[in-house]
């Protein structure tokens, strides 16, 4: 039977929404004040109240839009014990009980961010709701703490250049990226702070993360250990292969290269469709990017970048570089000369362009087709 919700959610800056059959779950809005008169916020806390209402009635399928940060978005039934299954997984992994404090300042439209609804219902945990912001720490109460949270590296990136990493270390217990690569420049910032951080392997299609890996602290690796009951493997290219009860028990292949390094565990290369043919040589973006973002984590600046190409009349593809930079200066020259030391000269960028903005996926990350396909329409 549906559970109806049970209190508006505007005029009050906290609500508390509780539902007490089976004691499932224990719910906080937070409205914070910068928002507090954006219809944004009051749109998006009524979408996440159906979603609830939708689990809590007993909803068998839930369709959830890809992030389109590979290919074009498109849209995926995931069946309930599917979920199920993946919030418990999640929750014996990273060794997180009933009673758990989370917060949830991930878009609940997006698999990673309706998981942990999910999750906080199943696992009865009792979640504070935020509109998701790139600093979902801004006007919250110091009071409030949490065991855990799932964070963007964009979010966590905002959080540890405007507060002390002591601030960081005392709010959350653990957090779980998932969502974009995490580049040197991040890492080096995530090492030295209290708050265990893992890194998360997942799609939609396998109902958020199969894997993890953890960037801090003891036990940190550079490799991915599987969750339980997840099988792996890889194609002829070399890239992964999943299968288990997340997956409904039907192999998922992935264009991600991997080198599997025990029997549980795999490392990630890059992706086999992040390659261009430049002049004959093919060229791996993701080694790329890489070498790009150790070379900015020595010069201490962390502006967005990605490789790509463009088209050219003698090499087919020309390697670019793009940053999001409005003031360079000499940065182009000392890049370049650095890139040196970690790549061949096939793989040094050609060209450095700096685009004021790039465009975004609706999951928030870079679309890097159509970022490029506008600097070329507009040049």
């Amino acid at each position: 039977m549906p559970i109806s919700l049970l209190f508006p959610i505007t005029r009050m800056r906290t609500n508390r929404l509780v539902f007490s059959e089976n004691d499932m779950s224990n719910f906080t809005f937070l409205h914070q004040s910068r928002l507090s008169e954006d219809s944004l916020e009051e749109t998006y806390f009524v979408k996440v109240q159906q979603l609830i209402d939708s689990w809590l009635s007993g909803e068998e399928i839930f369709t959830i839009q890809s992030s389109g940060s590979t290919g074009a978005p498109k849209k995926i039934a995931l069946h309930r014990n599917q979920m199920i299954y993946s919030a418990s997984t999640t929750g014996k992994a990273l060794q997180l009980p009933a009673g758990t404090k989370a917060l949830i300042a991930l878009n609940a439209e997006m698999i990673a961010g309706l998981m942990m609804l999910v999750r906080t219902m199943e696992l009865n945990w009792d979640a504070t709701i935020i509109f998701p912001t790139a600093d979902p720490l801004q006007d919250m109460p110091e009071e409030l703490i949490f065991d855990f949270t799932a964070l963007t590296p964009i979010q966590l990136s905002t959080l540890l250049g405007k507060y002390p990493k002591e601030v960081i270390g005392r709010r959350f217990k653990k957090i779980l990226l998932g969502g974009a690569p995490i580049d040197a420049f991040l890492i080096n910032q995530i090492v030295d702070i209290r708050t265990a951080v893992y890194q998360s392997y997942g799609m939609t299609e396998t109902v958020s993360h199969v894997a993890l890996r953890k960037i801090n602290g003891d036990n940190s690796s550079e490799d991915y250990e599987l969750l339980d009951d997840i099988e792996a493997g890889t194609d002829e290219r070399g890239c992964l292969h999943i299968s288990g009860t997340v997956t409904g028990n039907q192999k998922i292949q992935t264009n991600d290269l991997v080198a599997l390094t025990g029997k549980r565990t795999f490392r990630w290369i890059g992706r086999s469709d992040n390659i261009i043919n430049s002049g004959g040589i093919k060229i791996q973006l993701d080694k790329v990017d890489r070498a790009v973002s150790a070379v900015l984590a020595i010069m201490q600046i962390n502006p967005a970048f990605f490789s790509w190409s463009i088209p050219d009349q003698l090499l087919g593809q020309k390697l670019v570089l793009i940053i999001q930079e409005k003031h360079p200066d000499k940065l182009t020259e000392t890049l370049l000369e650095q890139l040196h030391a970690f790549l061949t000269k096939y793989e040094i960028p050609k060209e450095i362009l700096y685009l004021k903005d790039f465009i975004k996926t609706p999951s928030g990350k870079t679309d890097k087709a159509a970022t490029v396909n506008s600097y070329l329409r507009s040049h």
